[in-house]
């Protein structure tokens, strides 16, 4: 190890019974401490300048949080596009860090840390952070010879723009709006579990049939919704460790594109209402953003997830199944395992909903004509006939969190969903008018204005 400054430089320290030999580099021992009292006055003086050196870090840190809204200019290099045009005035992330309440309404701070979860709930989820990334997923490059049934599950940092403009239709506002958030945002967590064709779960050391991949996140830099990392929190997510240890999601669209998971027709994968986690997952593997036409972006899709399902595009044929996935696994009596809004419980509560809705809703087989590759809110997929007025609207999510797996009512309706009013009356019911840009968008503050 090494000490700094008593002598103005860097000395080498080195044990020796109960007292230290300090050495300036290039000349012989020069000082020994054999004296408890010149030992505890050196002490003294190395406590003092550690306590000096954290007050300054603490300065930086309230210098940062005070001036933490002129960051916002950090958007021109996150929509990675180049070119200008873009206003941070109204800016509907938050690029924060973590213990400090910046952008929310309520002035919370929030704890990095959330909760801990009790070992036997997490026995069939495993964590898998950078270090154990090429390890985990040579587990998967194997179970997938015989485990074809993908269930998945993102976390991501909500929704913090809505697009302005002309639309071909309210689809096309949709896909538009998930579009400029993936190219903003970053992914913080995907599950998967796997099953085989009876539902029969993948158990490797005894019990674990999901992975929950964490990737690298930063409050500080990176750009997110204050409400959805205030949910994601309390579900136990662990930013600071998703800082230092998470997975660098372009190393792991390499390793999932060798996978034997995507590009292969007899490997199905399962979701719920999924356009968003979907779009995640092209994006890293593609290292480009989104197409800015849906019909490119299913090109994409269907490429790379040639057989999928949408559970909320199935729900379509259930009329008794209505709102969330936690809804639909309450009403079908399915338990979860792991805590709610973490990927690795989300998918692996979505692959069993998936089976048990086969065998009670379809006799136990999937018209694949009619249901495989379908992704509820793409290309029309359960959007009823656009009622727009000509004019784009925007829609700032008010008070809303905005978890991984959009928000339904118990209705089925998503509270998103635009509505007629014009950006003049929009902008008079918020407060607060957004900026165009180069993707055309209006930021809305979460949370209210």
């Amino acid at each position: 190890m090494s000490f700094f400054g008593l002598y103005g430089d860097e000395s080498e320290v080195s044990p020796m019974s109960d007292s230290f030999i300090f050495t300036r580099f290039g000349q012989p021992p020069h000082l020994l401490f054999n004296n408890a009292q010149q030992q505890s006055a050196t002490a003294a003086v190395v406590r003092a300048q550690q306590q000096q050196q954290q007050q300054q870090h603490q300065q930086q840190q309230q210098a940062q949080a005070a001036h933490i809204q002129q960051q916002q200019q950090t958007i021109i290099g996150l929509l990675g596009r180049g070119g200008g045009g873009v206003s941070a005035a109204g800016l509907g992330g938050v690029v924060g860090r973590a213990g400090v309440g910046v952008g929310s309404s309520s002035g919370m701070a929030i704890d990095a840390r959330g909760p801990v979860t009790t070992p036997p709930e997490r026995s069939m989820i495993r964590d898998v952070w950078a270090q154990d990334l090429e390890k985990e997923m040579a587990v998967l490059r194997d179970l997938v010879e015989t485990y074809q049934y993908v269930a998945m599950d993102t976390e991501f940092p909500g929704i913090v723009a809505r697009p302005i403009g002309n639309f071909k239709s309210k689809a096309d506002y949709h896909y538009q709006t998930l579009r400029c958030n993936v190219d903003m945002l970053k992914i913080i967590q995907l599950g998967i579990t796997l099953a085989d064709e009876n539902g029969n779960l993948a158990k490797i050391d005894g019990s674990v049939c999901t992975w929950q991949f964490n990737f690298k996140f930063s409050l500080n830099d990176d750009m997110y919704a204050q409400e959805s990392i205030d949910l994601l929190t309390k579900s136990g997510i662990d930013f600071a460790k998703h800082a230092e240890e998470g997975i660098d999601v372009y190393q792991f669209g390499n390793l999932l594109i060798s996978s034997g998971l995507v590009m292969y027709d007899d490997v199905k994968w399962i979701s719920f209402h999924s356009g968003y986690d979907f779009g995640y997952l092209v994006k890293i593997m593609s290292c480009l953003p989104l197409p800015k036409e849906e019909s490119e972006f299913r090109n994409l899709l269907s490429k790379y997830f040639p057989a999928l399902y949408d559970i909320k595009f199935l729900m379509k044929s259930c009329r008794t199944l209505k709102g969330g996935l936690q809804d639909i696994a309450e009403e079908m009596g399915v338990s979860r395992v792991g805590p709610q809004h973490q990927a690795g419980s989300d998918s692996l509560l979505t692959g069993n909903i998936f089976f048990e809705m086969r065998e009670k809703f379809f006799d136990g087989k999937i018209d694949d004509a009619k249901y495989l590759g379908q992704v509820w809110g793409l290309n029309g997929a359960g959007i009823s006939p656009p009622n727009i007025n000509g004019v784009g609207t925007v829609v700032y999510n008010n008070g809303v969190p905005v978890p991984s797996t959009p928000t339904i009512d118990r209705n089925g309706q998503d509270p998103g969903t635009p509505g007629s009013t014009t950006p003049s009356q929009q902008q008079q019911q918020n407060g607060q008018p957004g900026t165009p840009n180069q993707y055309n968008l209006q930021y809305g503050k979460m949370g209210g204005m």
